[in-house]
């Protein structure tokens, strides 16, 4: 499509209406996404020669060989757009964050006639109460924890009242942490008493909490319970110190993030590093903190890292505050707010403070991303020679240029069983996870390692018409065999059918199976075992083994547990997955005691008996002797 595209002719059809751009390059990958209020005037400046258009726009133009672009109604609709296709391509030249983080929730499930307090991920619209979000999942979890004991809140999942009666209290209600409504026994409004409670406590409302506690632990002491009232005192002592670790913030009872950022200074490199920090403040209070890395093109400033990370981040994260403040103003702030205001559903409101507490506080948050920066640059620097180096050092071994994706192949099976292949996909020197993919062998029969991974590289680069393998639409720029010669050649005659040229390299490994080099265009290349190159490939190679392996084993397990646990009369689908969830495999359940079978949920005697007849035929007779004597 490239190479009839004619960029100065596209350039006359641009409509002069909002939407967004997307630049690919001559491999037609995406290496930019832009919205724009005209498309007609912003597309044409990146071709106009006479403008000045920064380091990383020159840099990007040379790489362009078409472009295309979606129109829409607003610019509020263009930013949306802008936003999903850049968090669902992360192109090259966009600055982009480095990883999606979600945050916890502590969830107060209202919705129910006895309500529980959950740990959440996301939030929902449910008619349930959520507080947060919060930077650690330990925390959380902790404060789930203390909540429910101090309010005596149930954690089961059981639905009430349709379970009233039908199991026994567990240990929580004999530990006195729990009312036990399961039995019944506790009215609706009496339980939700300890809701309403615990919800004051979430809410920051702590001195009644800790005026109860006082009382307790005083009474206890009076009473010589000298161990409960040192167990109290330790309770109120860590309820005071979260409260005061949330008051360290001061003004207001707003939500706000306040968000800051520090970057490199070298501004020769192609692409920098910066840190992104963000102070969450949720009532009036600072909860927590959370810094991220992003990559940044050279040429770009804090301005245009800050207004890439709003729309990245604002549009995964579930929550967003009434206000938010930045270092730095960005482009077209009010269509932000507009776009952000339409999730929330409420007006949010983006602020530059230049003075006063709330500048002091973009100012703290500025100089903890400096030192988050700082103390990472060598880190950093050490990941890129894991990755983007060992990547430079491979294009040197094979003489080539611009390795971005590799993929690499292998097979699985045990005696010709349950055949599988496995794929794994190496972007820029890092696992790309998403784009692992298994195949189960279809036409080979039998140990044929050849034929297997002639299957299985013809279905990857033809694309299943299912449309299982959507995702394969882009192609690798060099293709790592788990193998010497034979492996090369077969998918080298594979491509060669296809009307594909891909370079393919093949690992050779010596007698103790450890690659020592590498067959490229029918030769050997030694390698530097010392070398990060030499690494990345061992890291590739071991990948693709694991993941066919896995993929074999989980096969054969289902298998193993379709053949015989669903042969065992009264052994049910439910029956046999208590059974795997408790005892992993077929080996653990044939070494299993009758006691032990019948401790299985879901499991009774009977079917325990069932079981272990099954695996020990000649102790059946016998243990049903017992039985019937006892």
């Amino acid at each position: 499509m490239a190479s009839t595209f004619n960029i100065e002719e596209e350039l006359k059809k641009l409509p002069a209406r909002p939407g967004v751009y997307i630049m690919h390059d001559e491999k037609d990958a995406i290496i930019y996404v832009g919205k724009a209020v005209s498309l007609k005037n912003r597309v044409r400046q990146y071709f106009q020669s006479s403008r000045n258009k920064g380091v990383k726009i020159e840099q990007m133009v040379t790489h362009i060989s078409r472009f295309e672009y979606i129109v829409t109604d607003s610019e509020l609709e263009a930013l949306v757009l802008e936003s999903n296709l850049i968090k669902e391509h992360r192109p090259k030249y966009n600055t982009m964050l480095k990883d999606d983080k979600s945050y916890p929730f502590i969830k107060v499930t209202l919705n129910e006639a006895y309500p529980r307090i959950l740990f959440a991920r996301q939030m929902k619209k449910d008619k349930c109460k959520y507080y947060g979000p919060y930077t650690s999942g330990t925390a959380v979890r902790d404060v789930i924890e203390l909540v429910r004991r101090l309010f005596q809140v149930r954690s089961c999942s059981r639905s009430l009242p349709r379970d009233f009666g039908k199991e026994r209290p567990c240990l929580n209600y004999h530990m006195k942490q729990c009312t036990a409504p399961c039995t019944g026994k506790v009215s609706q409004e009496e339980y939700r008493r300890h809701v309403d409670a615990a919800i004051r406590f979430l809410n920051g409302d702590t001195e009644e909490t800790i005026q109860d506690l006082t009382g307790r632990m005083q009474k206890a002491s009076e009473e010589l319970r000298f161990e409960e009232a040192m167990e109290l005192r330790d309770l109120i002592g860590n309820i005071r110190r979260i409260g005061e670790r949330q008051k360290i913030t001061a003004y207001g009872e707003e939500d706000r993030d306040v968000i800051a950022c520090a970057m490199e200074e070298n501004q020769d490199l192609h692409d920098q590093e910066a840190v992104v920090q963000v102070f969450f403040i949720r009532g009036g209070r600072l909860i927590g903190r959370e810094h991220f890395y992003l990559r940044v093109a050279r040429g770009d400033g804090k301005k245009q890292v800050l207004e890439s990370f709003v729309k990245q981040y604002y549009t995964g994260t579930p929550f967003i505050p009434r206000e938010i403040m930045l270092q730095t103003s960005i482009d077209d702030p009010s269509v932000v707010e507009e776009w952000l205001g339409s999730r929330r559903g409420q007006k949010v409101h983006i602020l530059v403070p230049q003075k006063g507490t709330r500048e002091k506080l973009i100012a703290l948050a500025a100089e903890n991303a400096r030192m988050v920066l700082e103390k990472d640059k060598e880190r950093i620097r050490r990941e890129e020679g894991r990755t983007i180096g060992a990547v430079r050092e491979i294009e040197d071994w094979l003489s080539l240029s611009g390795l971005d994706r590799m993929e690499a192949y292998d097979i699985s099976n045990i005696s010709g069983f349950a055949s599988v292949g496995s794929m794994v996909v190496y972007e820029k020197g890092r696992p790309k996870r998403s784009d692992y993919r298994k195949f189960k062998l279809r036409t080979v029969q039998g140990p044929n390692d050849y034929a297997s991974m002639e299957e299985v590289l013809t279905r990857r680069f033809t694309h299943d018409s299912n449309g299982e393998y959507d995702s394969f639409e882009r192609k690798p720029d060099l293709i790592l065999m788990d193998g010497g010669r034979g492996q090369v050649n077969i998918c080298s005659r594979v491509l060669a059918e296809l009307g594909l040229s891909i370079p393919v390299c093949g690992m050779v490994k010596d007698d103790r199976h450890r690659t020592r080099g590498l067959y490229f265009n029918n030769v050997e290349i030694p390698i530097d075992t010392n070398s990060e190159g030499f690494r990345l490939i061992t890291r590739i190679q071991d990948e693709a083994h694991r993941f066919a392996i896995e993929y074999h084993r989980s096969l054969r397990s289902k298998e193993q547990v379709h053949s015989v646990l669903d042969d065992i009369p009264g052994i049910g689908d439910n029956r046999r997955k208590a059974l795997m969830r408790r005892f992993r495999d077929l080996e653990a359940i044939r070494d299993a005691t009758l006691e032990e079978l019948a401790e299985t949920e879901s499991m009774n005697r009977k079917s325990a008996q069932q079981v272990y007849g099954f695996f020990h035929p000649e102790n059946a007779s016998d243990t049903d002797e017992k039985e019937k004597t006892v």
